[in-house]
Order: C-alpha cells, then sequence, then structure tokens
C-alpha cells in the first residue's frame, strides 16, 4: 500500500485511546505478593491468591485505590463516590483465575480532559470517559522449537504480573492524527511520573497504549472500529494511527469493507496487521464481585486525596516562563525532565548569592531584568548542555556538584572570569570530583585574563607573527580578524578575554 496524507473529506477519523498504566505500589491489587516490575525470577513474586487457588480471598489495596482517584483529579474527573469490583469473564493462559477483576458499570474516575497545546499554541481538549482499575494478567513468552523436540513450538508463563494494580484510561474519540496521539500519551506519562501514581515506562511494560480508530461514514455515522495493540511506544501508537487511517480509506475506497478486528504494529514494516476479530463487552459477562465489599468515599476523602496533589506539569510550564522567562524549548526541557528542573531551581535562588548585581538585601536596587534573564539563561545552557551531557555518560542523575558550586561557576562565566573553554574544564573536574569552581581554577590556572596590559603584550607579538592576516583585515576582511583573535587565545593558552583581545587588535590595527 502506497502511504499517502489523508484526505478528511473522504471520511472523517474517529481516534481514541486506551491506556493501562501500572500503578507504583509495594504491593498488588489484591494480595500481598510484591509488585516489582524489576523481578528477573518467574513465578518468583506469586501467591495463592493472585494465582487463583481455590477458596482464596482477596484484599483491596488501599494504595492503588488512592492513586487512582489521584490520577482522576489530576485530569479534572468526577470521582465516584459509590463504585464496586465486577469479574470480567474471559480465558487465556496468561490468567489464572479464569476472569479479571475489574470495574465496568461504575468507574472510580469519570468525564474528565486533558487541554494539550499543540505548535500552533491552540488549546485542544481531550475529553476522557473515564478511568478505572483492575489487575493486570501474567505474561507469556513463547519460544521456537528446539532442535530434535518433537513438540515443536511452546510457550512459558510468568505470572509475577499477574495480579498487579492496573488503571484503565479511556478517552472520547477526540484525536484527529497520530501527532495529537502523541502529544497527549506523552503529557499522561509525565503526569503520572509527577504524581507518583506510575513509573508509566513503556519499555518495562508499565503503560501500554491501545489505539481504536475507524472513519466516518457517508451520513457522518461512526463506521467500524479497529483496536491497535502490542504498540510498545508512544511513537509507534501515533505511527499506526496515520498508517491506519490511510488503510482503511484505501479498502473502502477499492470496494472492500473494514471488520471490528484487533491489529498489530510491524515496526520493521511500519504498518498494521490482523491479529483476531474483536469482543464486544457483552462477551466477558460481567457481573459484580462477590468475594469484595462495594467502595463509599466521602467528600471530605476526595477533598484529602486532592491536597496531596502536586504541581502538575502544564502549571510548571507556566510557572517556570512567568518565574524564570526562559525559552519555551528550555522549559520544556525542564518539565519533562523533573529532577533536571529542580536542580535549575536550586542554582537560580544561589545566584543570588553568588551575583552581587542580583542581590536585593539593605535596600540595594534591583538589578535590570536583562541582565537577571541573561545569568538565568545561561545557567540554562549550561544544565541542559553540560551538566546533562555528563549524566548522561555516567548513566546516573546523581552529581557531586552541589547547586551552590554550579551557581558560583555560571557566576564566574557570566562576569568573564573564565572562558567558555575552560568553564567546560572545570565543570567537567566538579562532575568528577564535587570540588569548588575556585579551587579547580586555582590548581589548573584557568582563569580567564582581562588585564589590557598582559593580553597587550600578546597582542604584538600575534600581530608581529602574522603579517598577511594583519594587512587582508586592514583591506576589510573582518575574517583575518578571528583569525588573529584566535591565535592570541593560543598564545594566551586559551586565558585571554576574547572581547578584551578583539579590542587590543580593532585599536592597534586602527580600527
Amino acid at each position: 500500500m502506497k502511504y499517502q496524507p489523508f484526505d478528511k473529506a473522504q471520511g472523517e477519523p474517529v481516534i481514541g485511546l486506551e491506556i493501562h498504566a501500572a500503578l507504583k505500589t509495594k504491593t498488588k491489587m489484591f494480595c500481598d505478593s510484591l509488585n516489582d516490575p524489576d523481578e528477573k525470577r518467574a513465578n518468583w513474586n506469586v501467591c495463592p491468591i493472585c494465582t487463583g487457588h481455590p477458596g482464596t480471598l482477596p484484599v483491596i489495596n488501599e494504595e492503588a485505590v488512592r492513586k487512582v482517584i489521584l490520577t482522576g483529579l489530576a485530569l479534572n474527573c468526577s470521582i465516584a463516590h459509590d463504585t464496586f469490583f465486577e469479574r470480567k469473564n474471559y480465558f487465556y493462559p496468561d490468567l489464572p483465575k479464569g476472569y479479571q477483576i475489574s470495574q465496568y458499570q461504575k468507574p472510580l474516575c469519570q468525564e474528565g480532559y486533558l487541554q494539550l497545546t499543540p505548535d500552533n499554541q491552540q488549546l485542544k481538549k481531550i475529553r476522557i470517559t473515564r478511568i478505572h482499575l483492575e489487575e493486570d494478567a501474567g505474561r507469556l513468552q513463547h519460544l521456537p522449537a528446539q532442535a530434535g523436540d518433537p513438540a515443536g513450538d511452546f510457550s512459558l508463563v510468568d505470572y509475577n504480573r499477574a495480579g498487579v494494580p492496573l488503571m484503565e484510561l479511556v478517552t472520547e474519540p477526540d484525536f484527529t492524527n497520530g501527532k495529537d496521539v502523541r502529544a497527549f500519551a506523552e503529557e499522561y506519562q509525565l503526569i503520572l511520573k509527577y504524581i507518583g501514581a506510575s513509573d508509566a515506562d513503556m519499555e518495562k511494560g508499565l503503560m501500554r497504549v491501545e489505539v481504536n480508530i475507524s472513519l466516518t461514514n457517508a451520513d457522518g455515522s461512526y463506521g467500524t472500529k479497529v483496536e491497535i495493540k502490542n504498540l510498545n511506544s508512544i511513537a509507534a501508537a501515533a505511527a499506526s494511527v496515520d498508517y491506519e487511517m490511510v488503510r482503511q480509506k484505501e479498502l473502502i475506497e477499492n470496494g472492500g469493507k473494514v471488520i471490528a478486528e484487533t491489529r498489530g504494529w510491524d515496526e520493521n514494516k511500519k504498518q498494521t496487521f490482523s491479529q483476531r476479530t474483536k469482543e464486544e463487552a457483552h462477551d466477558y459477562r460481567y457481573f459484580p464481585e462477590p468475594d469484595l465489599p462495594p467502595l463509599h468515599f466521602e467528600s471530605t476523602d476526595i477533598e484529602n486525596i486532592k491536597s496531596t496533589l502536586p504541581e502538575l506539569p502544564q502549571q510548571r510550564r507556566e510557572r517556570f516562563k512567568k518565574q524564570y522567562g526562559l525559552p519555551l524549548a528550555d522549559i520544556e526541557t525542564f518539565t519533562a525532565n523533573e529532577s533536571l528542573g529542580n536542580y535549575f531551581e536550586h542554582v537560580a535562588s544561589e545566584l543570588l548569592l553568588f551575583d552581587p548585581a542580583l542581590m536585593h538585601k539593605g535596600g540595594a536596587s534591583k538589578p535590570g531584568p536583562e541582565h537577571e534573564a541573561r545569568i538565568l539563561k545561561l545557567a540554562a545552557n549550561y544544565i541542559i548542555t553540560e551538566l546533562q551531557k555528563h549524566r548522561i555518560a555516567s548513566g546516573s542523575e546523581d552529581t557531586k556538584i552541589t547547586p551552590e558550586s554550579f551557581a558560583d561557576l555560571v557566576v564566574r562565566i557570566f562576569h568573564k572570569q573564565i572562558s567558555s573553554s575552560g568553564a567546560q574544564a572545570v565543570l567537567e573536574e566538579m562532575f568528577k570530583t564535587g570540588a569548588s569552581p575556585e579551587q579547580i581554577i586555582k590548581e589548573k590556572n584557568l582563569g580567564q585574563v582581562s588585564d589590557s596590559n598582559a593580553l597587550d603584550l600578546i597582542v604584538e607579538a600575534v600581530i608581529l607573527a602574522n603579517p598577511k592576516p594583519v594587512e587582508d583585515y586592514k583591506k576589510g576582511k573582518e575574517a583575518s580578524l578571528k583569525f588573529l583573535i584566535g591565535m592570541a587565545m593560543r598564545e594566551s593558552k586559551g586565558k585571554g578575554n576574547p572581547q578584551v583581545l578583539e579590542e587590543i587588535i580593532r585599536r592597534k590595527l586602527g580600527n
């Protein structure tokens, strides 16, 4: 099939999402087995309850319930004061009970929304139908037949994940393309991490995105819905949407018929493929879970949970813009990487102590906003580029550089007490040892020289040694000036202040 941009005139896309997130709790949903996604030993975190032994009784995990409600509040949902669990009946080898404890009729959260801000800065509201709580199934591992084994291909099942508290979010069909899908999934993933509900790591299977997509019929009614599963990344979810819209359109135009089915995504071919026909809700024979009591929440219970909501990503973006005046790209970096943003805030507060021009004590006049914006931007640049480079290389978010030391270095860079290359060398040593900038600069003699008398002698030597570039500069070739500055920097072993060197060269050469 030839891929081409989707033409809305041939059928409006109707796209909704179902997103499962494994909750970050100590134990599983209905038992005391550990909820540990990093456990490598198969069938280790299991017990008679989560493996469905006859006669066992489940007990509700209160922490999981609170985290679902917290998520709903973060997404502007209405919280149910009365709800209950149900049995969703179906048979599959990774489901030890033969049914899944879930919610259908009365989800914990419903009728919420999430505002997205695309590139055009126009707010787009994605409505959330429901968020409910259930237990996860186990994990199947399909293996090929071993040489000489007459049994053929076989599968193994690991029940470590069975019974893990799983939160399912269902949206309204408010998406129009893969870009919107990606924006929503990334923001939801970020919210889950901010509020501590889930680590939402898709590589570990802690967040799973499923897409429901159809095209409108000629009369405007919804067409046949297809579900795309087994999407291992947000990028795959976005790409599958854009592909599937075109596939369905071309199928209909060629006289074919879209069937209700579950499709997978082939990452190598970048296309969807058929897996199985789709079940309907009534096929699951939902009925109330007889071994669990109904849940009731007073308004005060919900308010108490709401009081624990931290600052959310969009609130952080707005505050960083107002408080620090950073460019949108920097703000997005500090929002997406919460720990890096927190480090920047500590550095920003320390800059007041290290830069006298930023101090407002003792009746001192407040510095101009330009000075403050420039030094904060400088700090952001070095944190995002240099500090983050060393953190990634080390494989850890930890650093020996205290915010005080980092602010000290930024002030020295800002006031040209050290060159850019010298600052990078100092920062690298700070990351390795945790030593102060002052100590490293003295030990390695990296301080920038701005004294005109000392640099005067260096410039004189450079002019005498490079008559051709000097003559070219006098004829108006500005590139020769950069060459002369570079030679002077080399002569000063990188310690000369390039701005001062430029002034001296211009003066000596009559410009």
